[in-house]
């Protein structure tokens, strides 16, 4: 296996919906093997059903494991020993149990080193639920096995230099105001801030942060979450040297340009980030989670059963989702190599006049 080729490790999703599709779709492109080399987690029977279904010429080998991958070409990791069948657009228990299989097998391949990336294709929430995972979607359930105490997961939803992030995430509306407190939204920024610096490269980010409450509360009238929590909120990673600026009502801040002069907004909760989004960006954008030690990235559509077994999904989201994965791959290894040996503290001679710089042992200056 070469050293420069990124490994990327894609989950197979629910094998009911275009998962299969789009990523047999972005890997009938040979251009793509020069960028990576992908290693999708699932099923090989799975894989051949769709592609003859679609008539597809992407080729793949069948591998035990991802040391095992090749260069040039795509792998397949078995990862369920029960015959699984495809029937497009189900909400399907035994198709819930697979895409479960194959995010645990991605995920414990990651921790041996064999993967460099993860790549999810959609999953249903509703047909994954099982005893081992019982989270709301991918975000949570890979925070819990590859974070720690320190380190929150960020939901990204990004198209180029768009890029919305989510105060909360999977909540019930009705849970929403009284999850919004002035600690949940700085930790929120400083990921958010960590991660445009750090994954994008953006050395003094500017982020937008949105109201809660229409017109931004209206000096209360409308809600007091602005002037107790929001406002506080920003005023305090304001004073620690972050670049943050609102609180915006969101139906002004997204209707108008305003939202192009910002490297990100920070929405309040999902459907205020992501409807305009999606509205704005469906085609290829991209879901990105910030804040974990793994870069995973994901389309930023679902399973679309309402187009599954057609062949008519677009591929653009999906393969955004790996450009996007090699991309902050890129950036965090370049960071790390810049951090990895910080300057030594200079001390001045002041025995003579001549400023010399001393660089021996500190001790003696």
């Amino acid at each position: 296996m070469g050293n420069n080729k990124i490994r990327i490790g894609i989950t197979q999703g629910d094998i009911n919906g275009v998962g299969y599709e789009v990523i047999l779709k972005t890997f009938a492109e040979p251009l793509m093997f020069e960028l990576c080399t992908p290693i999708v987690y699932g099923s090989p029977k799975v894989a051949a059903y769709h592609r003859k279904a679609f008539e597809l010429p992407t080729n793949f080998s069948i591998v035990n494991s991802a040391s095992e991958a090749q260069e040039g070409r795509m792998s397949i990791v078995n990862c369920s020993d029960d015959e699984v069948k495809v029937e497009f657009a189900k909400a399907d228990a035994e198709s819930g149990k697979a895409a479960f299989a194959a995010l645990e097998k991605a995920i414990e391949e990651y921790k041996e080193g064999l993967i460099d990336v993860i790549v999810t294709a959609p999953i249903n929430k509703h047909t994954i639920q099982s005893e081992d995972f019982s989270f709301p979607g991918h975000t949570e359930y890979i925070e819990q096995k590859l974070g720690d105490a320190s380190q929150k997961a960020l939901m990204i939803l990004m198209k180029g230099d768009f890029r919305v992030a989510l105060v909360t995430g999977h909540l019930p509306v009705s849970q929403i105001a009284s999850h919004i407190t002035k600690e949940l939204i700085t930790e929120k920024i400083a990921i958010f801030y960590e991660s445009l610096k750090q994954d994008f490269g953006i050395s003094a980010p500017r982020i937008a942060v949105l109201s809660l409450n229409p017109h931004a509360g209206d000096s209360g009238l409308l809600g007091k979450e602005e002037e107790e929590i929001i406002i506080p909120a920003i005023q305090e990673m304001v004073d620690k040297g972050i670049q943050c600026f609102g609180p915006y009502p969101a139906d002004g801040f997204m209707g108008s340009d305003n939202y192009t002069h910002f490297d990100g907004i920070l929405a309040m909760y999902h459907d205020q980030g992501l409807a305009p989004f999606k509205a704005l960006a469906m085609d290829d954008g991209v879901n990105f989670t910030a804040g974990l030690p793994v870069v995973r990235t994901s389309p930023a559509h679902g399973t679309a059963y309402d187009i599954a077994g057609k062949g008519v999904a677009k591929e653009d989201s999906f393969r955004q989702a790996i450009y996007v994965a090699i991309d902050v791959y890129r950036n965090r290894c370049r960071d790390k190599y810049a951090h990895r040996n910080p300057l030594r503290k200079q001390y001045y001679e002041k025995r003579d006049d001549s400023d010399k710089l001393k660089l021996d042992n500190p001790d003696e200056a």
